[in-house]
């Protein structure tokens, strides 16, 4: 009898296990055939001008983890316009942004030209970014981990890395609460586009620790903490604008349509003219074996 209950156990550990992975596949899978919806060059103005980029304090809590110390050589992943990429080269870090789309690292170009920034700008992906092994002090994705086939980006990280090299995925989340503008905004959103479906979260991705974990990274660990942006109507509509959900994946009069709809929800519901935003900041660290 004793036995028989393990062999139950185990099946149902073995069968639950299955299941997981099974999930795990199939959103891997979602978001893939969900990035090859979204066109993030559409919306490169936009991203330029509105999306804020992490503030400074997260860059502070890397320096202390090892990562944006002055002269090290770091890539930023999926780096759109290169927010994370400009901010390690002001601190006197030799930054690299790679990129899919030609058309947000030239605006992120722009931007470091005006900024009088040393930023070396790659066309490529995370899984294939066709640079050198072993060539980067610290790899960072920030905002962008889960556009990724994660398992490969997690291995092309260690691969670019010289021993002992840092790794870091950034997340900057705004936090839809009961009745708040984010939640509101949101449901926006998905009227008027009804595929978009990365709203209602909460800013927490411990799920992707296995990820590093699956290829040999050490010293796993995570850190978060929540922080208030403050946005100006035009301000916000033009951060919405530049989301996967909105510019890069609608045509340009629905966008119209969404940002006029938008405007009004605003002035109606939340017409104090500086909004204070809750965002929420997660963070992955890893180190390559030494």
């Amino acid at each position: 009898m004793h036995v028989q209950v393990q062999v139950q156990v185990q099946v149902k550990v073995h069968v639950q296990v299955q299941v997981q992975e099974e999930l795990e596949r199939h959103l891997a899978e979602a978001a893939l055939r969900a990035m090859k919806d979204v066109d993030w060059g559409l919306t490169a103005a936009d991203y330029g001008r509105f999306r804020i980029g992490f503030p400074d304090s997260l860059y502070d809590r890397l320096v202390a983890t090892g990562v944006g110390l002055p002269g090290q050589r770091i890539l930023d992943l999926g780096t759109g316009t290169g927010a994370m990429a400009r901010a390690f080269a002001r601190r006197g870090c030799v930054a690299t942004g790679l990129d899919r789309s030609a058309a947000i690292l030239a605006e992120g170009a722009r931007l470091a030209r005006e900024e009088g920034l040393l930023v070396r700008w790659v066309a490529g992906r995370a899984e294939e970014p066709g640079l050198a092994s072993a060539s980067f002090d610290a790899v960072v994705a920030g905002q962008c981990w889960h556009w990724f086939d994660r398992p490969r980006a997690a291995q092309e990280g260690m691969r670019l890395l010289v021993p002992a090299g840092r790794l870091a995925i950034c997340h900057f989340d705004w936090l839809p609460l009961p009745g708040n503008v984010v939640e509101a905004t949101e449901e926006l959103v998905v009227r008027h586009n009804p595929a978009w479906d990365h709203g209602g979260g909460n800013g927490l991705y411990p799920q992707w620790l296995p990820d590093l974990s699956a290829v040999g990274y050490l010293s796993i660990a995570s850190f978060h903490y929540d922080v208030d942006v403050p946005y100006t109507h035009e301000g916000w509509r033009g951060r919405i604008r530049a989301s996967a959900g909105v510019s890069a994946s609608l045509p340009p009069e629905a966008v119209e349509r969404f940002d006029a709809d938008h405007a009004l929800l605003l002035a109606r519901r939340f017409p104090a003219q500086l909004l204070a935003v809750p965002h929420r900041i997660w963070v992955a660290l890893a180190r390559a074996p030494a």
